[in-house]
């Protein structure tokens, strides 16, 4: 018998195992491939990237996004202002509710000295405080209350009545003036800065 004769025909079936019986040809696995056909998941994965990507580089949806982070941010600066301006109100009436406070306490404190700074200047006006320890204790209350309070004692004669500040307690007619003028001082009037604290009693002269 010849060789191809008693050639096995297993052997003729391990040889064809791996041919593809439509086409004759080998469909083993190239490299990198799945080996089983019905492997999918790899697929799956590589459409999930696709869609993440599409969304991240949609137009639309970018937009979209923008604006509403630009819609957060305008309503973050506008919380940003308003909180800064109860801010500063809230700094500003704090200090106008401190000076106020200060100049009541200040005019309560002239208020109780009045009567003395009366004294003070019925004393002087008598001659009284032109020399001793009691004119030098005098001068040196009416220079603190002027620099420490600024209390300022006004009313003189000659003055121009001003009925803010004055309180006229008898008029009288003259030919020496033009305008109603202070013409006497019944007792002296007080102010801190533009408060008055007690107008000054006076006699006016009115022109005739």
């Amino acid at each position: 018998m010849s060789e191809e004769q008693n050639r096995d025909p297993f052997e003729d079936r391990e040889e064809g195992a791996g041919e593809d019986p439509r086409t004759g040809s080998g469909s083993q696995s190239s490299p990198g491939q799945p080996a089983d056909p019905n492997d999918i998941s790899h697929l799956e994965e590589q459409l999930a990237d696709v869609n993440a990507e599409a969304d991240v580089d949609d137009p639309a949806a970018l937009r979209e996004e923008l604006a509403k982070q630009g819609d957060e941010l305008a309503r973050a600066r506008a919380d940003h202002y308003n909180l800064t301006q109860t801010h500063n109100n809230y700094v500003r009436r704090s200090k106008a509710d401190m000076s106020n406070a200060r100049k009541i306490g200040q005019s309560e404190v002239v208020e109780a000295l009045m009567p003395v700074l009366d004294d003070i200047a019925a004393a002087r006006d008598a001659g009284a405080l032109e020399d001793g320890p009691f004119a030098s204790i005098a001068n040196k209350l009416e220079q603190t209350l002027a620099s420490q309070f600024g209390i300022e004692r006004f009313g003189a004669v000659g003055d121009e009545f001003d009925p803010m500040i004055h309180e006229a307690v008898m008029a009288q007619p003259s030919s020496d003036v033009q305008v109603e003028t202070v013409a006497q001082v019944i007792q002296a009037g007080y102010k801190i800065d533009d408060k008055v604290l007690r107008a000054a009693k006076v006699i006016v002269a009115n022109p005739q």
